[in-house]
């Protein structure tokens, strides 16, 4: 089987198949075994692990995690990539099983049910940047069991995933992953390593599931819900943000009281409040 992180073995395939990039989609394919090498060894994969790979693409990836997997689930979008995967460069595993679908629209808890016996899974992708957050949140907010979640993804958004109060780049992103989740730089990706070459740097970043949450909190919803109000609106102030947010119907009094309570100004920004003053905050609305 020709290594497709070789990127003479990518450009045959995709002449082979005459494959197009899709840029709804999002595609750009690794060309580095370095690369590879390291996701593969971060990720800590075993022959007792059950893998989900989302966008598998060609396969590149996909080839590494059959190597070393029990079992690999690849769920890919692009119906045009099925029959390259399929006939191509997984038809000499049996481990692996090719899904055409789009992991938003699927029932993963149903699968790792289905597939692992409701065992915890690792989670390995070269994610499409557009769809990159909505795709980590979906993992953890359908409680999908999860032992961790290694990711290639833009490099400003793997930044975002772990800073803490008071950066520039923390935000609703920021405290969602660390509150499920401890979040590891693994590598730094440059855009050469893709075909084709995105116009931004590239991370991996490994989450690793808590056991338990960080913080305790009543609401986890109502917590959430105050996280994206504080940061929708980054420039006003907390309580502002709060009372504004058409998903919240606190009064002005209530958060002023709140906020007096755990002795902070009510001037305070949402930037400014770490994950436990998050949680404080919404045990005490709740």
């Amino acid at each position: 089987m020709a290594t497709l992180g070789i990127p003479k073995n990518t450009i045959e395939i995709l002449q082979k198949y005459n494959f197009m990039f899709q840029k709804k989609f999002g595609q750009n394919f690794l060309i580095d075994t370095h690369v590879l090498d390291k996701i593969i060894s971060a990720a800590g994969i075993t022959k007792d692990d059950m893998v989900l790979e989302v966008g598998p693409g060609i396969g590149t990836m996909t080839q590494y995690l059959c190597e070393s997997a029990g079992k690999v689930i690849a769920v890919e979008i692009d119906k045009n990539l099925i029959p390259i995967l399929e006939n191509d460069t997984l038809k000499d595993y049996d481990n692996v099983r090719v899904i055409n679908e789009d992991i938003l629209k699927l029932d993963i808890n149903k699968l790792v049910d289905e597939e692992n016996g409701g065992k915890p899974i690792k989670v390995v992708a070269n994610l499409p940047y557009y769809i990159t957050t909505p795709i980590i949140m979906g993992l953890f907010e359908s409680q999908v069991p999860i032992e961790s979640i290694t990711i290639m993804v833009q490099k400003e958004v793997a930044d975002r995933m772990q800073v803490g109060p008071g950066t520039k780049d923390y935000g609703a992103l920021s405290l969602a992953v660390q509150y499920y989740a401890k979040p590891e730089i693994i590598a730094n990706v440059p855009p050469n390593c893709f075909m084709p070459r995105p116009n931004v740097g590239s991370a991996v970043i490994k989450l690793t599931r808590h056991k338990q949450v960080p913080v305790q909190v009543k609401d986890e919803k109502l917590m959430f819900k105050l996280i994206r109000a504080a940061f929708n609106q980054r420039r006003k102030t907390l309580q502002n943000s709060i009372n504004n947010s058409p998903e919240l119907s606190l009064s002005k009094e209530q958060v002023v009281n709140a906020l007096d309570t755990m002795g902070l100004s009510q001037t305070i920004r949402g930037e400014a409040l770490s994950l436990e003053q998050f949680a404080e905050l919404a045990n005490y609305l709740a």
